[in-house]
C-alpha cells in the first residue's frame, strides 16, 4: 500500500493532492556562511553554481563555498540589483547602482553612460535574448547587440513610454516586455519592431475599479513572459495576460500573501512564483502556497490555498531566511530565493518528505 504523508492528508482534506504543490527543506546563507551582505537583491543559477547580488558585492556559490567579488575586482558598484545569465556563453551580466558589468572568462568589463550606450547607470533589470541584451534603467531602456557592440536607446522620444523609470524586463524570441514604474507595461514586437503600452484602465492609484479589464496598476515592478503568457507584478497586485484576456490577482481573492510584489517569475506561463514583502508565493494555475517565517511568531510557516479558497497551514520545520523577498531563480526542482536577510535554498522534497 502506498504510504501517505501528513502533508498529503492535509491537502486531501482541502481538496488538494500532494502532487499539486511543491515542498521544500530550506537552508539559509548569511554573512556567517560567507555572503558579503545579508541584503540579497538578486540571484542567478548557472548549473551547479549560484550567483547572488547583494548590497555589498557579488557572491558565487560553487562546490559548497562562497567567493566574493567587489569593486576592487572590477565590479561597477558594490550594490548589485540585477543579474542575467547568457546560457550560451555563460557570461554573467550584472546590473548595479553605478553601471553594468559583464563577468566573462574570469574578468569584469564595465559599461556606464560615459563609455557605452547605457541609458542610465542605475540598472534595475537585465534580460538576454540571443545576441541581444535588454537593459532596464532609471532613465529609459537600452539594448546591446553583444555580437556587434551596437547600442539602441529607448525612452519617451521613440516609444509610448511616458515614464522612463524602467524597473524590469523579460525577453523572448517574439516579444520583449518592460515594467515601467508608474507607466504600466511596455511591449516590443520583434517582427514589426513596434512598441505598444498597457496601462491601468481605471487610472486609480489606490483601488481597482475594473477587475480583469486590463493591467491592475501602473506601478509595475517586474514582468515575466513565457510561452505567450505575460505576468506583471505591481505594488498593488499581479496581472496575467494571454494576448486577449487579462486576469488580475489581489491578496483578498487569491493566495498572494500581499499585494506588494517585487518580482514575478513564471516557469511555463502557468506555474508562477511571486516575491512579496510578506513571503514567497507559488501558483500552479489553481492552488497557491506561501513560504515564510510567520509574521507574528517568526516560526517556519507554509500556507496553502485551494481552488475553492480554503486556506490551510501545513506543518514545516524550515522557512526562507526572511519574509521580504526580492527574487527567485531555479535549479532543477530546487528554488533559490533572495531575501532582505540572506539567500535561501529551497531543496525540493518528494511526497515522503525526503530530498529528491
Amino acid at each position: 500500500m502506498k504510504r501517505i504523508s501528513v502533508f498529503a492528508l492535509l491537502l486531501a482534506a482541502s481538496g488538494l493532492f500532494a502532487e499539486d504543490l511543491p515542498r521544500f527543506r530550506w537552508e539559509n546563507f548569511t554573512t556567517a556562511q560567507g555572503l558579503p551582505d545579508n541584503r540579497v537583491y538578486s540571484v542567478a543559477v548557472d548549473g551547479d553554481r549560484v550567483w547572488a547580488g547583494t548590497d555589498n558585492g557579488l557572491a558565487l556559490y560553487d562546490h559548497g563555498k562562497w567567493k566574493v567579488f567587489t569593486t576592487a575586482d572590477g565590479l561597477a558598484h558594490r550594490a548589485v540589483l540585477s543579474l542575467a545569465l547568457d546560457k550560451q556563453t555563460h557570461d554573467l551580466w550584472i546590473g548595479t547602482m553605478g553601471g553594468m558589468s559583464r563577468y566573462s572568462a574570469g574578468r569584469f568589463d564595465t559599461f556606464t553612460q560615459l563609455n557605452s550606450g547605457l541609458a542610465n547607470d542605475v540598472v534595475y533589470g537585465l534580460a538576454v535574448q540571443g545576441d541581444f541584451l535588454w537593459v532596464a534603467t532609471a532613465a529609459g531602456a537600452s539594448r546591446l547587440n553583444t555580437r556587434t557592440g551596437e547600442w539602441s536607446l529607448y525612452n519617451e522620444r521613440n516609444t509610448p513610454m511616458y515614464e522612463i523609470w524602467t524597473y524590469g524586463v523579460s525577453a523572448a524570441p517574439d516579444k520583449v516586455y518592460y515594467a515601467v514604474w508608474g507607466g504600466g507595461v511596455l511591449e516590443y514586437d520583434v517582427k514589426t519592431e513596434r512598441w505598444k503600452d498597457y496601462n491601468d484602465p481605471d487610472g486609480e492609484t489606490e483601488i481597482v475599479l475594473y477587475k480583469d479589464q486590463g493591467l491592475i496598476h501602473e506601478i509595475t515592478t517586474s514582468v515575466s513572459y513565457v510561452n505567450g503568457i505575460l505576468w506583471a507584478a505591481t505594488y498593488f497586485g499581479a496581472s496575467r495576460y494571454d494576448g486577449r484576456n487579462w486576469r488580475n490577482f489581489l491578496d483578498k481573492d487569491s493566495g498572494l500573501p500581499s499585494n506588494f510584489l517585487n518580482q514575478v517569475k513564471s516557469i511555463d506561463g502557468t506555474r508562477t512564483w511571486f516575491s512579496t514583502d510578506k513571503g514567497l508565493a507559488y501558483f500552479d494555475g489553481q492552488c497557491w502556497a506561501t513560504w515564510r517565517p510567520a509574521l507574528d511568531t517568526h516560526a517556519p510557516e507554509m500556507l496553502v490555498r485551494d481552488a475553492q479558497g480554503a486556506v490551510s497551514r501545513v506543518p514545516v520545520d524550515t522557512a526562507p531566511a526572511h519574509h521580504y523577498i526580492f527574487g527567485v531563480d531555479f535549479q532543477g526542482g530546487d528554488v533559490w530565493v533572495a531575501t532582505a536577510k540572506g539567500l535561501s535554498h529551497g531543496i525540493r522534497l518528494d511526497t515522503k518528505g525526503t530530498s529528491k
